[in-house]
């Protein structure tokens, strides 16, 4: 396998950068797409191996450590700050999805990306307020305003890949007044390939629609959406001792929202849905009786959260949820087979004017979490914000925050067996709790932004799936607790240089664990961290034809007995288009994953993805 060094990474960036210098003076004809800290911060959008899903090239964003079985969009495990993927939370409207049977699933959506506004990443307080079972991050989309038009899409690429994309938005004005209008928008994906390596094939479709009614202050949406997939890889869950493991999923969502302005600066948002997610994995598709477990979670959930402004200085912040699911599995001992939760934060908000654009803003609230498997949880948080806004739109900002959450561990975790099997459970383990004291500052001026963020963590009693080189071998995974000091920084900038974008990050983790008596060779998931991570994007559209977008990450990850390799690797993707003035709506593109080849390992024990390039054409209407 070919390998890179960081100073790859460097001269990337030089080279982009002396590009842009040359055109700085050049005067712009084109509105490049934005990359902003409150919105995806990759280059590129368009998944190479695959149609695009809302999770598709997160890896490079520098707030987000993906970690990926497959490929990202077959099963990756979301994690965010140095947590785990239980630790994660998908937030649709005001409701955050949940996967009661391990998390590994929580990221299964079927939804199309038209339909989702660009996602905020909450962490510290604003986690505490807005998350609900994910104590360290939550990703949050919004819905989106159907628009009519639509588009469709065709590619292939090596490994056999072919897949299609066809999707379409109608909107229409209702009554004479205007203010109304009632949308429709509908989807159908799917794709296959052999996989980038031996067995890594896949089969996914996924089909999806919405009606939507948008009125003058609000907006309310009816969706269902429904996703199949089949995917095959060598020792996905069960390393060092795996074999040719598949999965084969299907998820079934059905949401409504509601959005709603009123008064002045006042808003509420209510969100319900159902989703039923089945699961049959195979140890060894060789011999299908060999070790088959078959899952179905389903979920039942309504949410609230809002902002009510109470006079000029003071508002009333707030979230609620409550949830009920049940699992039937092939592979739990034990009675715990349902649960339900809720959670409600109030957190109210005092602000005062401090003159010449600046203000101070004091949040101070608490949360309350329950189960009727645990003991419940008060949780304080806040965190106060001086900002300054000056006339040219400029502005800077500094805060300190405290936020303590409370989780608790899935059905495999607590329910699985105790004395044999391939993942052993833990019924003693206890609720999860999290404490985040964290400072930082964001600077907006002109063409460029800085982002910058030190926290220091306390987890206790975080469910981590260990290995012990002593136990027999059937016992591959165990679930353990472990009370967790994690110790972080994170640097993000953004800069416009002529018809060149960029964005930069840069990343450190320490932890320091204790599993107590536990006997613990190597950590699958809470010590599988990025110490030191890097990430450079860049989007340049010297005319309006043509498109060139790239995304780097650096990682040094710690070390770890079960992976196989190097600690450290180098991905880029890359992404070019070009659209033919001839044809107005024609897009013709390229793109390549991981192009240096890098067998790195995301999840140790478990082998990387291979190098994946794909083309196409797409036809927007």
């Amino acid at each position: 396998m070919k390998k890179a060094s960081p100073a790859i990474l460097s001269c990337l960036a030089a080279a982009v950068l002396a590009h842009a210098e040359e055109v700085k003076n050049v005067s712009k004809s084109i509105v490049l797409p934005t990359l902003v800290l409150q919105s995806q911060e990759t280059a590129n959008e368009r998944s190479a191996a695959t149609y695009t899903t809302a999770v598709s090239n997160l890896e490079f964003d520098p707030r987000i450590d993906l970690q990926s079985r497959n490929m990202a969009e077959a099963q990756g495990d979301i994690t965010i700050r140095g947590g785990i993927f239980e630790n994660t939370g998908i937030r649709v409207g005001s409701a955050t999805l949940i996967d009661p049977q391990t998390g590994h699933y929580f990221a299964e959506l079927p939804i199309a990306p038209e339909m989702l506004e660009p996602y905020q990443v909450f962490t510290g307080a604003d986690n505490a307020l807005y998350g609900f079972n994910s104590t360290v991050g939550t990703i949050s989309y919004g819905w989106s305003e159907i628009e009519t038009g639509g588009s469709a899409t065709a590619g292939a690429g090596d490994h056999n890949l072919n897949f299609q994309r066809l999707h379409q938005g109608w909107m229409t004005p209702l009554g004479d007044s205007g203010e109304w209008s009632l949308g429709v928008e509908a989807e159908y994906s799917r794709s296959e390939s052999d996989g980038t390596i031996k067995f890594g094939d896949h089969d996914f479709y996924r089909c999806s629609g919405r009606v939507q009614l948008v009125g003058p202050n609000s907006q309310t949406d009816f969706f269902a959406g429904y996703q199949e997939k089949f995917f095959g890889w060598f020792a996905m869950y069960a390393a060092p001792f795996g074999s040719f493991e598949t999965e084969n999923l299907k998820t079934r969502l059905f949401m409504v929202s509601h959005k709603q302005n009123y008064g002045e600066n006042s808003w509420f948002e209510a969100t319900a849905y159902h989703r039923d997610n089945s699961d049959h994995y195979l140890y060894d598709r060789n011999i299908p009786s060999d070790r088959s477990f078959v899952h179905d979670t389903e979920v039942t959930t309504g949410a609230i959260s809002g902002k009510h402004r109470l006079n000029d200085s003071l508002s009333l912040n707030y979230s609620g949820q409550f949830s009920a699911d049940e699992i039937e599995s092939t592979n739990l001992e034990n009675s715990f087979t349902s649960r339900s939760y809720q959670k409600i934060s109030l957190v109210p908000e005092y602000s005062v004017s401090l003159g010449s654009g600046q203000s101070l803003i004091l949040r101070a609230g608490l949360s309350y979490f329950d189960t009727n498997r645990n003991e419940s949880e008060f949780s304080p948080l806040g965190d106060i914000t001086w900002k300054h806004i000056e006339e040219n739109g400029d502005s800077q900002s500094i805060y300190l925050s405290y936020a303590e959450n409370s989780q608790v561990s899935g059905y495999t975790a607590v329910g699985g067996p105790t004395g044999s099997g391939l993942f052993r459970g833990n019924p003693e383990l206890d609720t999860e709790t999290s404490k985040n004291l964290e400072m930082g500052t964001t600077i907006e001026e002109g063409a460029w932004s800085l982002n910058a963020a030190l926290f220091y963590r306390w987890d206790d009693d975080l469910t981590d799936w260990t290995y012990d080189s002593t136990s027999p071998t059937f016992y591959v995974r165990a679930a353990n607790p472990v009370d967790i000091e994690t110790l972080g920084f994170e640097l993000i900038a953004t800069r416009q240089i002529g018809d060149v974008e960029l964005i930069g990050s840069y990343t450190y983790l320490h932890k320091d664990e204790d599993y107590g008596s536990a006997a613990v060779d190597a950590s699958f998931y809470a010590l599988n961290f990025a110490q030191h991570r890097v990430t450079l994007g860049g989007i340049w559209r010297p005319v309006n034809w043509f498109e060139f977008r790239i995304d780097n990450e650096w990682r040094d990850q710690r070390e770890n007995d079960l992976r196989n390799g190097d600690d450290s690797a180098l991905f880029t993707h890359i992404g070019v288009s070009f659209y033919p003035p001839q044809v107005e709506g024609l897009e013709i593109f390229l793109a390549g994953d991981n192009v240096w080849e890098e067998d790195f390992e995301d999840v140790p024990g478990t082998p990387g993805r291979g190098d994946q390039y794909s083309g196409g054409v797409r036809f927007s209407w």
